[in-house]
C-alpha cells in the first residue's frame, strides 16, 4: 500500500537521522519555492521554478537535505529546503532511495529535478564541502555560502568546485550566493562555479565569487562545446585570477557584474563561444576580456562597460586580448527582456545586494536596491500532438548541415538529412539533440521527425528550439510534422526530452511553410 508523501518523508528522515540530521516538515506548503523572480537564460526552455508548490523541510546538516531528497515519492516530487547552520563533512553522509543519488562528502544533486535549495535569514555555510549538479533539471540554489572547497589536501570535495555541473543539466537558478577559496590550484583549490558537457539555461545572479585561482568554466575542453545559454548578472568578482568566466563554444550574456583585482584575466571567450558583455564594470585588473591561452577564438559584443585601471598584454599567437579599446565583432541575440544598470553605479549597487545575508535584495533598474517582487514563469508555447501528414514544398535540410547531442554507434548526424529511411540517428542515451544548420540565415515554419522502421512511437515529449537565440519555438510529444510561426535561423534543433524506448530519427526534414 503506497504511503502519503508527508509520511513517506517523515519516515525516510527517521531512518537516516544521525547525530541531529534531522529535517523538518514545516506545517504549510508554500506556493512559490525562491523568493524573487527567476532571470536570464534560465526564465527560457520552459523556465525554473524549482521546489514551487511542493513541501517544505527544513535542515541544518548535509544528511538531512539528502534525506529530504530521498523521502520524496520520485525524483521529480517537488520540495523546498530551507537551510540553517553549517553544513560539513561531519554531518553529511549518503542516503538511500529511489528517488535520489546522493553521497557522502558532497551535497549531491544527481539524477532528480524540482529543487529549490534556500539558506535561511542570514544563510546557510557549505564548509569545505561543495554542491554537485548531473543529469539533473529546475534547481535553485540562493542565499547560501560555500566556501573553501577542494580537490587535494583534506578533506576533499566535488574535484575542488564550490558549485559544479555537468552531463545533461538544464534551468538552473543560482542567486544570492557566495562562493569563496583561499587560493588557487597549488592550494588545492579549483573553480567557484564550472558547467561541462551538456549545461543549459543556467543564470548566475546577485552572487560574490572571491579569492580563487579560477572563477569558472563553461566547457571542460575545446572539444567541449554543448554548454550555452548562461546568464551572469549582479555579481562581484574579487581577487580572482582568471576564468571570469572561461567560455567554450557556448552563448553567454554578461552584464551589470563589478570586477576587482582580476590578476591573469577576465572574460576569456573561446572555441567559437559568443558573449555579449554590457554595461559592466572592471577596476585594477588585467586583460578583462579577450580569447586567451589558446588559438581557437571567441567572440564578444560589447556596449556601455567601464575600464577603470585596467591594463592589456600585447596580442600574440594564443593571446588576443579585446583591449585596449575594446570593439564588438559578433552580435548576440537575447531572448528574454532585461533592466540594465549603468555601469558607473554597477559598484555600489552589487556592494549593496550581492552574496549570502543581503535580504536577496535586487536592482530596482535605477541602482537603487529593493525587495524583490515574485512574478509567474514566462509561459512556453505548447503545439499539439502532430499528425503524419508530410508537407508540401522543398525539404531544406537536403545539402544542409548537421550535428547533435551525441550519437550511438553505427548511426550518424547525417544520416537524418540524406534523404534514405533506412539509415537513422540515435542518441548514445534515452533522449538528445539533433539539429540542422545552414551557412546562412534559413526561414523555417515547419518541420518533419520521420521515425526509422520499426521504432514508432519511441519518441516522447520534445522541444523545438533556435539554436542561436535558444528560443524554444515548440513542444510536445510523438514525431511527425510541426509547426511553428515562421523563424530566420542558422540551425534549428530537435530536443529530445523524454522517450518509451531508444529513438531512431530517420528523417529530419525542414520546410519554410
Amino acid at each position: 500500500m503506497s504511503r502519503p508523501v508527508r509520511l513517506r518523508l517523515w519516515a525516510a528522515l527517521a531512518t537516516t537521522a544521525v547525530a541531529g540530521a534531522i529535517a523538518v516538515a514545516l506545517p504549510t506548503p508554500q506556493a512559490s519555492a525562491a523568493v524573487g523572480s527567476t532571470t536570464g537564460f534560465a526564465t527560457q526552455n520552459g523556465g525554473t521554478t524549482g521546489g514551487a508548490g511542493g513541501q517544505t523541510v527544513r535542515a541544518s546538516t548535509g544528511t538531512a537535505i539528502h534525506a529530504a531528497l530521498c523521502g520524496r515519492a520520485s525524483s521529480s516530487t517537488p520540495i523546498i529546503i530551507e537551510v540553517t547552520g553549517t553544513i560539513n563533512h561531519g554531518n553529511t553522509s549518503k542516503v538511500s532511495g529511489d528517488s535520489c543519488n546522493t553521497a557522502a562528502g558532497v551535497i549531491e544533486l544527481k539524477q532528480i529535478s524540482n529543487i529549490t535549495i534556500i539558506g535561511v535569514g542570514g544563510g546557510a555555510v557549505f564548509d569545505q564541502l561543495g554542491i554537485h549538479i548531473r543529469d539533473s533539471s529546475n534547481i535553485i540554489i540562493q542565499n547560501v555560502t560555500v566556501r573553501n572547497v577542494k580537490k587535494s589536501g583534506s578533506p576533499t570535495s566535488n574535484g575542488g568546485d564550490a558549485i559544479g555541473m555537468e552531463s545533461t543539466v538544464r534551468n538552473i537558478w543560482v542567486d544570492h550566493v557566495t562562493l569563496e577559496a583561499s587560493g588557487g590550484e597549488s592550494e588545492g583549490f579549483d573553480g567557484l562555479f564550472d558547467m561541462k558537457d551538456n549545461t543549459q539555461y543556467v543564470t548566475l545572479s546577485y552572487s560574490i565569487l572571491r579569492n580563487s585561482g579560477r572563477g569558472g568554466l563553461i566547457g571542460s575542453s575545446e572539444s567541449d562545446r554543448s554548454n550555452s545559454f548562461i546568464t551572469f548578472h549582479h555579481n562581484s568578482y574579487e581577487n580572482i585570477d582568471s576564468r571570469t568566466p572561461l567560455l567554450r563554444g557556448g552563448i553567454a550574456h554578461i552584464y551589470n557584474n563589478s570586477y576587482v583585482g582580476l590578476v591573469e584575466s577576465g572574460i576569456n571567450s573561446r572555441a567559437g563561444a559568443r558573449a555579449k558583455v554590457e554595461n559592466n564594470y572592471f577596476k585594477n585588473s588585467k586583460d578583462v576580456l579577450g580569447t586567451f591561452y589558446t588559438s581557437e577564438a571567441g567572440f564578444w559584443q560589447v556596449g556601455g562597460n567601464i575600464f577603470d585601471n585596467v591594463t592589456w598584454s600585447a596580442p600574440g599567437s594564443e593571446n588576443n586580448p579585446a583591449g585596449p579599446n575594446p570593439q564588438s565583432n559578433t552580435t548576440v541575440s537575447i531572448p528574454y527582456s532585461y533592466g540594465l544598470d549603468g555601469a558607473g553605479c554597477v559598484p555600489e549597487i552589487v556592494r549593496l545586494t550581492a552574496g549570502a545575508g543581503k535580504g536577496l535584495q535586487v536592482s530596482n533598474g535605477n541602482c537603487s536596491p529593493q525587495q524583490p517582487t515574485p512574478t509567474s514563469p514566462t509561459p512556453v508555447p505548447t503545439t499539439p500532438t502532430p499528425t503524419p501528414t508530410q508537407p508540401s514544398g522543398t525539404n531544406l535540410s537536403i545539402g544542409a548541415g548537421s550535428d547533435g547531442s551525441s550519437k550511438a554507434s553505427g548511426t550518424g548526424y547525417g544520416d537524418v538529412r540524406d534523404g534514405d529511411l533506412s539509415t537513422y540517428w540515435s542518441p548514445a542515451a534515452a533522449t538528445g539533440s539533433i539539429s540542422i544548420k545552414w551557412g546562412s540565415a534559413t526561414t523555417v515554419s515547419r518541420i518533419n521527425i520521420r521515425e526509422a522502421a520499426g521504432s514508432a512511437g519511441s519518441v516522447g515529449s520534445w522541444q523545438v528550439l533556435n539554436h542561436g537565440t535558444g528560443a524554444v519555438l515548440a513542444t510536445g510529444s510523438g514525431a511527425g510534422v510541426i509547426t511553428f510561426p515562421a523563424t530566420a535561423l542558422n540551425k534549428i534543433t530537435f530536443n529530445i526530452t523524454g522517450s518509451s524506448n531508444p529513438p531512431k530519427i530517420a528523417e529530419f526534414e525542414t520546410y519554410a511553410g
